[in-house]
């Protein structure tokens, strides 16, 4: 059993947490604000009963969490930290100044970020060689990847340590050899991304026909078919065919598409605000979070365990 310190008790630490507390592990959650402090075992109790964990498990999972107000108490004996704080870099350099003064000199220290570079964050630390990222996905507790990422700095036996503990617990860890924005997954999503703004923001088709394309086509068989197991698949020689005949045409920006801006100024920032890409209405935003979950809770029960792969991909 390891000792693990989570950094912020929002949407993803709490789900980091109660990861590691059904998993069996001592978990101190360091909150620094009330409100949210004093929900954290309702949000960990709903979550895990949306999982479908029996009353028993959810009870020695919710045993095995402490919340703290401040990092000192929380992390001192702490064998991994795992930052999960908001995507502001100078706010997670500062808190990784504190974890660093106050947690055991061989604790793996790890921030959990979308898209900023590990080497920023960990610069100023003096012990880099046990810092690293784990990049866990929204939600923590229901999506298996986490990616564990690199620095030029980290040892090896770290990057190790850390795969086996997530490995351990149920995830899905994923090695990324070279700290680059984005890492795999959000390189990966946002090139999508970056395409189907501009096949609205061109006319070529509305927002829903982009998302039933992706929903009703090659996004049913990703689950169990990845893009290069499916190149290989139809063959080197048809992939390389197609990329002939339309890389040429699809976006290519470096910067956010103009027609985000457009959306913004329109005061069309998104399912909440009722507006986006699309019109929403009242309980739509409720409604997409559970038809997610649901999905994700039946995923679960029909794709094979990946246990017996060692977590690898």
């Amino acid at each position: 059993m390891s000792r693990i310190a989570v950094i912020g008790g929002g949407l993803m630490g709490h789900g980091i947490a109660l990861t590691f507390a059904r998993g069996g592990h001592d978990v101190s959650v360091v909150e620094p604000v009330a409100e949210m402090r004093e929900s954290l075992e309702d949000r960990v109790r709903e979550s895990l009963t949306l999982l479908g964990a029996p009353v028993n498990e959810v009870a020695a999972s919710l045993d095995r969490i402490a919340t703290f107000q401040g990092i000192p108490d929380a992390v001192k004996a702490a064998d991994y930290v795992f930052e999960a704080a908001p995507e502001k870099l100078d706010l997670k350099r500062a808190l990784f100044a504190e974890i660093e003064a106050h947690a055991p000199q061989d604790a793996i220290l790890a921030s959990n970020t979308s898209v900023i570079q590990i080497t920023k964050i960990m610069s100023g630390l003096s012990s880099r060689h046990r810092a690293l990222g784990t990049h866990w996905w929204n939600p923590p507790h229901m999506i298996p990847l986490v990616e564990v990422v690199k620095t030029a700095w980290t040892e090896a036996s770290v990057a190790d340590a850390m795969h086996a503990l997530l490995t351990e617990v149920g995830k899905t860890p994923v090695m990324v050899e070279k700290d680059v924005p984005g890492f795999i997954g959000n390189r990966l999503q946002h090139a999508l991304w970056r395409e189907a703004i501009s096949l609205v923001e061109n006319g070529i088709c509305t927002a829903e026909a982009v998302d039933d394309v992706v929903k009703a086509s090659f996004g049913r068989r990703l689950a169990v078919l990845g893009p290069l197991e499916n190149a290989d698949l139809v063959g080197i020689e048809l992939t390389q065919d197609i990329h002939d005949q339309v890389l040429f045409d699809l976006d290519r920006s470096t910067k956010p598409s103009q027609y985000l801006q457009k959306l913004r100024d329109a005061g069309r920032t998104g399912m909440a605000a009722g507006a986006g890409f699309r019109d929403w209405k009242d309980g739509d935003v409720a409604a997409t979070k559970e038809r997610v979950a649901d999905h994700l809770r039946k995923l679960e029960a029909i794709l094979p365990d990946r246990s017996d792969m060692g977590g690898k991909t």
